[in-house]
């Protein structure tokens, strides 16, 4: 029977085709699935979203990476302009009333990857992080325009207030208290994103909102 390769012998759990049958493997991937899930397993530490959009990855991407796109495809976030510090904008999440929102956008052009660092209050830790990739759907899919892939991860900020201090008031809601709903909320970001690029593409449009005709310079 092989075994497994040395560098692999004294750690526990690794399952490998090499010690253990493929039926096997196959049978105990079957009782794996489950016909539902909790919430918290689904969802507990991660918050992975994803969705098809039919417009060009590099049209896509370069909406993301505009600071005022997130005034138009997100639910709250409003407002942002530059502050002293290089790269980092200050705007306001209307979702809770008076809170800043703090805003570093994070771009790799040949990866088309892009990191949302951000945090409300402060601006000096932006631990609120929000993953994002465009994926060209023509090479994952076989068909023309984007697959946006949005990652959340449950920082243990979202927990307690790091900078209570710094809140509005005592009474103000934290974000963190709205973890269970993150993949509920951003579903509806994600689809207006979505909605918003399709159309532009569609109709010949520009693409990003200060482009439009009519709009504010």
């Amino acid at each position: 029977m092989a075994t497994l390769p040395p560098q692999l012998a004294d750690i526990p759990g690794i399952v490998h085709c090499e010690i253990t049958p493929p039926e096997q493997l196959i049978q105990d991937a079957r009782e794996m699935q489950k016909d539902a899930y909790p919430h918290d397993e689904m969802f507990g530490d991660f918050c992975p979203i994803q969705s098809y959009i039919d417009c060009p990855p590099e049209d896509v991407f370069r909406y993301l990476c505009d600071v005022k796109s997130l005034e138009e495809y997100t639910v709250s976030t409003r407002d942002f302009e530059p502050t002293d510090v290089p790269g980092v904008y200050l705007g306001r999440d209307i979702i809770v009333p008076d809170t800043k929102i703090y805003m570093r956008l994070v771009a790799s052009a040949e990866a088309m990857t892009l990191d949302y660092h951000c945090a409300w209050d402060q601006g000096d830790d932006l631990w609120m992080r929000y993953f994002f990739r465009v994926l060209p759907a023509e090479e994952v899919l076989g068909k023309p325009g984007s697959v946006v892939t949005w990652i959340n991860c449950h920082h243990q900020n979202y927990d307690k207030n790091p900078y209570p201090e710094l809140a509005p008031n005592s009474e103000r809601p934290w974000v963190g208290d709205l973890w269970d709903m993150f993949y509920a909320g951003h579903m509806i970001e994600l689809t207006n994103l979505k909605r918003i690029l399709e159309y532009r593409h569609a109709n010949g449009l520009p693409i990003l909102g200060s482009e439009q005709p009519g709009a504010a310079e």
